[in-house]
Parts: C-alpha cells; sequence; structure tokens
C-alpha cells in the first residue's frame, strides 16, 4: 500500500513568483535522440522517487495536526518545511533544488532555448569532444552521454532514483 500526503494548496494564496516545475519539449527530445545517434552516444532515463519532498518549501507553511500525527500531538502546530505535493509552489521549488545539483554539483549549464536541456562539456575515449546532455521533466531524467549511467549515479547521490526506471528510454 502506498499513501502520499498531500497539502491543501487550493486554500494558500497563490505566490507572485513561477508556481510550476518544467518540462523538456519534444522538440528537444527529438534533436537530442538526433545529436545522440550522431555522435554514438548512449542514452538512459531515470525516475527520481518523490521528487517533491526533496526540495525545501520556498514559503512558510504550517498545519493544525489531526489524528494522524497521533493523540499527543492533536491540535498542535507544525511547521512544514518540504515541497509537499498540493502547494501551489512545490514545482518550482523542486525545479530550483535539482537544477541547483546540476549545475553546482554536476557542472551542467542550462541551454538558453531549453532550460530543461542541461549540457556540460566532455571528452570520449578517443579524445573527441562532446557534449554531455541531461533532459528533465518534471522528475523523469533522460542523459546522453558516453557513459549516462555515471550520470544517473551521481543524481542518485543527491536523489533517490527508482530503481527499476534506470534502463534504456520506452
Amino acid at each position: 500500500r502506498k499513501a502520499r500526503l498531500v497539502a491543501g494548496g487550493h486554500m494558500t494564496d497563490p505566490p507572485a513568483l513561477i508556481t510550476y516545475a518544467s518540462v523538456v519539449s519534444r522538440e528537444s527530445v527529438r534533436i537530442a535522440f538526433l545529436l545522440a545517434a550522431l555522435n554514438e552516444l548512449d542514452v538512459l532515463a531515470g525516475d527520481i522517487g518523490n521528487a517533491y519532498l526533496n526540495a525545501p518549501a520556498r514559503e512558510k507553511i504550517y498545519i493544525i495536526c489531526g489524528r494522524e500525527f497521533g493523540d499527543d500531538l492533536v491540535g498542535r502546530k507544525a511547521i512544514i518545511v518540504r515541497a509537499l505535493y498540493g502547494l501551489k509552489s512545490s514545482g518550482a521549488a523542486w525545479r530550483a533544488c535539482l537544477a541547483d545539483v546540476l549545475h553546482e554539483q554536476l557542472g551542467f549549464q542550462s541551454c538558453r532555448a531549453d532550460n530543461d536541456v542541461w549540457i556540460r562539456e566532455a571528452q570520449k575515449p578517443d579524445g573527441t569532444k562532446y557534449y554531455e546532455m541531461v533532459l528533465v521533466y518534471t522528475d523523469d531524467i533522460l542523459c546522453l552521454s558516453t557513459d549516462p549511467k555515471a550520470i544517473l549515479c551521481k543524481l542518485d547521490q543527491h536523489f533517490m532514483l527508482k530503481p527499476d526506471s534506470v534502463g534504456p528510454p520506452k
């Protein structure tokens, strides 16, 4: 059985800033597959589990605990520190968290044409230079590289990838 705690974002005022987790365009995916074929790159996909819960909340929100939190906490206030599903700003919080890891930790740069295409320079074993790419569709990742598994392993150190999700794209 699986349960997910969802915040009542419909009861909060909309934030002034971006509120969505953006997604890579279909055209960018097609171009990336073409580049992978032309440059003889491998392609692997992965899915980040419970993505939003990895990101800190972007707004100050609290709840009044109900019976599901235990009898000793009923009626007490609890501060929400993670971007729960259902909050209006959770998508943007998740995107900012992932962008920080891709840029600061892994050295990728966001593409100007599509902000959800991330690139970095790399070199093949024979010395040929090319660009590794990571394409992001909310919590689904597509890696193009001579060793895409290495990129996914580094992402797995920061966010838990669903074990059955890593493999060739379907």
